[in-house]
């Protein structure tokens, strides 16, 4: 049924990965499917913030980003054959593009309770599964 599925990961808090990497893998084995794990790291470049940072500051962090995702993986996805992807940029359209690109029809992600702050800014969660083709599974704490 399913073909890819994208796990997006926020490495900053446990819950964005706790419940929902059983779920993602579990899915992937049933039905032979590939898995792919995406983190975003934030993009400041067009942020007025931008001129207070070093110039290789996004690549710093993407580097760094890129090597706490490993040590997640193989940590807590030891054995399962996972492809890793870093983006930059807004969260919930670098998971969107990085789904589509790499044929995801499945996306497994954790997402909170919502509070009054969601309704007026929106959880990532909300925001992929508006804007995705995929599919939408949300784990929920």
């Amino acid at each position: 049924m399913y073909k890819a599925i994208m796990l997006p990961i926020d490495l900053s808090h446990e819950s964005s990965w706790k419940k929902a990497i059983p779920v993602a893998v579990k899915m992937a084995e049933t039905f032979g499917a590939k898995l792919h794990v995406i983190t975003v790291v934030q993009d400041i470049r067009d942020a007025m913030v931008a001129q207070y940072f070093p110039d290789d500051y996004e690549t710093t962090m993407a580097r760094q980003a890129a090597e706490k995702l490993s040590n997640l993986v193989g940590r807590e996805l030891a054995g399962v054959e996972v492809t890793e992807h870093v983006a930059a940029g807004q969260v919930y359209r670098e998971i969107v593009r990085a789904a589509e690109e790499n044929g995801c029809d499945l996306i497994v992600m954790a997402s909170h309770r919502p509070e009054l702050a969601d309704l007026l800014i929106g959880p990532n969660a909300d925001h992929v599964a508006r804007h995705t083709a995929a599919s939408v599974m949300i784990v929920r704490e």
